[in-house]
């Protein structure tokens, strides 16, 4: 029996914590308000129309919504089909990729939740001594 030979050569190594690593942008993008948000509704409630999204996402705007809706199709975590209507009809949904990141979200979105109080009081805190100290 032949051995298997590796045809797609050495994998690269990416490390965030390294300048220029193409990671951290990604990471930027699916660390912001909207698009973890975003991410969030549509693993919730699957396919969805912009205005569905809107609704939604309380204080998003359409440009925001737009915007965050491109980046995360570009780099393929949400698929966007266009059916031939009049109004045109639109639905956005995750893709296989953007399905493996509901868990973490979940998990982060849940550890927001539950140290929401903490945070506040230890922001509290902190701008009370700030405030001291001026």
């Amino acid at each position: 029996m032949a051995a298997v030979e590796n045809v797609t050569g050495p994998m690269p190594s990416f490390d965030p914590y390294e300048r220029g690593c193409p990671s951290r942008d990604l990471l930027d993008q699916i660390g912001s308000k909207w698009a973890v948000l975003v991410l969030g509704e549509l693993g919730r409630n699957g396919t969805s129309r912009f205005g569905q999204l809107r609704q939604a996402l309380a204080g998003v705007s359409e440009k925001m919504l737009t915007q965050t809706l491109r980046t995360l199709e570009r780099d393929g975590l949400v698929s966007r089909t266009v059916y031939p209507e009049v109004p045109p009809h639109v639905e956005y949904e995750l893709t296989a990729l953007g399905q493996t990141l509901r868990e973490p979200l979940k998990a982060l979105t849940e550890w927001s939740v539950l140290h929401i109080e903490e945070v506040i009081t230890a922001r509290e805190e902190y701008d009370d001594r700030t405030e001291r100290t001026r």
